[in-house]
């Protein structure tokens, strides 16, 4: 032990099988030790022990405290788990892990949705507080799939007596003529994932009774010109592929005792060369209004598979090294 060492010893309640702290295999305890290659952490029974630099004995003992308050609420803690409790205990942030990884938002068909990060659970904080949230950051960081949990959430608590998913269908245009079928179903391609998320978060068969009765209505964003959306939870996904007479055209639907959400990834537009993101635009514009929020997230908050986030980082840095945006120069600010 050096002369700056320090140890610390605690005890896991015996009502916690040690499998469930440490892992099958240890797995979660393997995680700790290379998150913390110059501490030693011994286990003994239900004792661990940790001899190291005092912050990050500190910090063992901490997370093995946060650790033990999730697996008290029932929620089971996962490598990832971990490595995001890990992250949220060196971070700056007043949240615990446990306070991000025990908020339950939605418990249905045997699984419940609740935020991964600390910046998901600003961001559903954000949903409750304000009447406008914008979602903004790369794939895979939850910002749809965590908008429509309030949504049915709203629903299901009697806030909202409906549902509106809506999206621009950029590709359409002249193309949908070809498509066979429908309306209906020349559209569904571009709403696809709508359905898919609410599959996860209603029962299947109640989908298409809730849909016959105007309680969940999935449509292009065409078709919300004209309209005041009263008592709705309203979700614009793809936002970036939006036109600032579009995102201006939406904003303004918003009706008495309705909640917006406003989703999309700056760095992933499909709008024809030299036309602007209404999503980019609408940033400089509403900054500082009071009850409309930005939520920004990024791939530190990417919870799909690890290498995701590596890839988001990858492809950020190139176009940062090239000054390019989205494969091209279009749309960017001057100056920046």
């Amino acid at each position: 032990m050096t002369q700056t060492s320090t140890r610390a010893q605690f005890t896991v309640p015996a009502k916690h099988p040690m499998v469930e702290v440490l892992g099958s295999g240890d797995a979660l305890l393997r995680v700790i030790e290379r998150a913390f290659p110059e501490a030693d952490i011994h286990v003994r029974g239900n004792e661990v022990s940790a001899v190291g630099e005092p912050r990050d004995v500190a910090l063992i003992q901490r997370l093995f405290d946060e650790m033990v308050l999730v697996l008290r609420t029932g929620a089971p803690m996962t490598e990832d788990a971990v490595e995001r409790s890990i992250a949220m205990l060196q971070g700056e942030g007043e949240e615990t892990p446990a306070e991000v990884l025990t908020q339950n938002i939605l418990s249905s068909r045997g699984r419940t949705i609740r935020p991964k990060t600390l910046n998901q659970k600003r961001y559903v904080d954000a949903i409750d507080k304000h009447t406008i949230v914008f979602g903004i950051g790369p794939a895979g960081t939850g910002k749809t799939y965590l908008a429509m949990a309030k949504a049915v959430q709203a629903l299901q608590s009697k806030q909202v007596n409906r549902i509106i998913l809506t999206r621009p269908a950029v590709e359409a245009g002249e193309r949908l003529g070809f498509l066979p079928g429908t309306l209906y179903e020349k559209i569904d391609p571009y709403l696809r994932p709508l359905y898919d998320a609410l599959h996860d978060m209603l029962d299947p068969d109640s989908i298409p009774r809730l849909m016959a009765a105007g309680t969940i209505e999935v449509a292009p964003l065409a078709y919300m010109r004209g309209r005041t959306l009263n008592d709705a939870f309203i979700i614009l996904d793809e936002a970036q592929n939006t036109s600032p007479e579009q995102m201006k055209m939406f904003l303004t639907r918003l009706g008495f005792e309705s909640k917006i959400v406003i989703t999309g990834d700056v760095t992933q537009v499909d709008l024809p060369g030299g036309t602007k993101s209404g999503l980019r635009q609408v940033q400089e514009i509403l900054e500082g209004v009071p009850d409309v929020h930005f939520s920004r997230l990024s791939s530190q908050d990417v919870v799909r598979h690890k290498l995701v986030g590596r890839i988001v980082d990858a492809y950020e840095k190139y176009d940062t090294e090239h000054g390019t945006e989205n494969g091209t120069h279009q749309g960017r600010p001057r100056g920046k």
